[in-house]
């Protein structure tokens, strides 16, 4: 097999928003064809809280995929003050819920409804924990007198460290890391702990958000940090730490709501999330290791079978359009992608027949 041409089974997306109506309709495709799985988050407006409404919800993804290719969803409910752990296990004994999402209060996009104090919902978490459920973590405090780039690094001390004590069986998944102290903890934690990464905290730092003037595309929370932070997470992502797997985050916004006076938090990179995933681990010289970190540690990590399907990656330079349009838009611009004009090596062929494993 040539060194321009890649087969891994096919992957998941262990952190995902989709959005709804014709958000939804026009980024499914992104991710559906090359993801077998998503797990999807539960932050629209208003929020997934309750059984019913992730039922809606993942019926509105089901009915919008198109095309032969299998999708799962897997979905999420949004923790907020008031919720009840009875509803929890309903779902999840259910099969409805995968697992639950925490959003500190006003931490991100749409978190107005998240948690204030974790002693609100420590009977949830303490029925999460007996029963199985997994925790997603959005890390960051929103309290606004610490520093924008030190919210995760300050979360971690106050928030998730005391919680991992408390709830020792409780498994949770640290998503889109962004710092040295993340990759730290995660990987001196126990094994219920792990942690997702995404293709552009693998790709850029502050200075490529901000040197020369701002860019609104590169705005995402967490927020991208220094340089020696994104090479504390290329080095783990790499490494082959089993703890420590893909998750997106791809966020779409429209463009009218990025390039504005007070611009939305998001980078929509589904369009070319693998390709930019490849590029890294070719740059790094550990291709061999994408397989695992892309479709084996995250299924590894949530008892789930990996996927019989192939993924066929191949070195075939592209340039990635400048917008996905929205039908229905109103005037508001279609959703510009990560890397949006820019010349990349690799690039998704296609989903092939099962494989036992790598070829490279």
């Amino acid at each position: 097999m040539s060194a321009d041409r890649l087969i891994i089974r096919r992957p998941d997306d262990w952190h995902l928003h989709l959005r709804d109506g014709a958000m939804l309709a026009a980024v499914l495709p992104a991710t559906a064809r090359g993801f077998a799985r998503a797990v999807v988050m539960p932050n629209l407006v208003p929020p997934v809280a309750t059984v019913a409404a992730a039922a809606a919800y993942r019926n509105r993804i089901n009915g919008t995929a198109k095309g032969g290719v299998r999708f799962t969803p897997l979905m999420t409910l949004y923790l907020t003050d008031a919720s009840d752990p009875e509803e929890v296990e309903k779902g999840f004994n259910a099969g409805v819920v995968f697992a639950c999402k925490l959003y500190p209060r006003d931490a991100t996009t749409n978190a107005q409804s998240g948690v204030t104090d974790m002693a609100r919902i420590a009977h949830v978490l303490a029925r999460m924990e007996e029963i199985g459920v997994p925790l997603l973590v959005h890390g960051e405090v929103s309290d606004p007198e610490v520093d924008v780039f030190d919210r995760e690094a300050v979360f971690i001390d106050r928030v998730l460290a005391p919680m991992i004590k408390d709830f020792p069986g409780l498994r949770v998944v640290l998503e889109h890391i962004t710092t040295s102290e993340a990759v730290d903890f995660v990987g001196d934690g126990p094994d219920r702990l792990a942690a997702t990464i995404t293709p552009h905290h693998l790709m850029v730092d502050r200075n490529h958000m901000l040197a020369g003037g701002i860019r609104p595309h590169l705005f995402c929370l967490p927020v991208v940090k220094r340089a020696r932070h994104r090479e504390a997470l290329r080095r783990i992502a790499t490494s082959g730490h089993r703890r420590f797997f893909l998750g997106t985050d791809s966020a779409p916004h429209a463009v009218a709501d990025k390039e504005q006076a007070c611009g939305c938090a998001g980078i929509f990179n589904a369009p070319v999330a693998m390709e930019a995933y490849a590029s890294v681990f070719d740059e790094l010289g550990a291709l061999d290791a994408l397989e695992n970190f892309a479709a084996h540690f995250g299924a590894a990590f949530y008892g789930l079978p990996v996927n019989e399907e192939t993924l066929i990656l191949e070195r075939d330079p592209w340039t990635v359009p400048e917008t996905v349009e929205v039908a229905g838009a109103g005037g508001r611009g279609g959703v510009r992608p990560f890397l949006a004009g820019e010349t990349i090596n690799w690039r998704v062929a296609g989903i092939g027949p099962p494989n036992k494993g790598p070829v490279l």
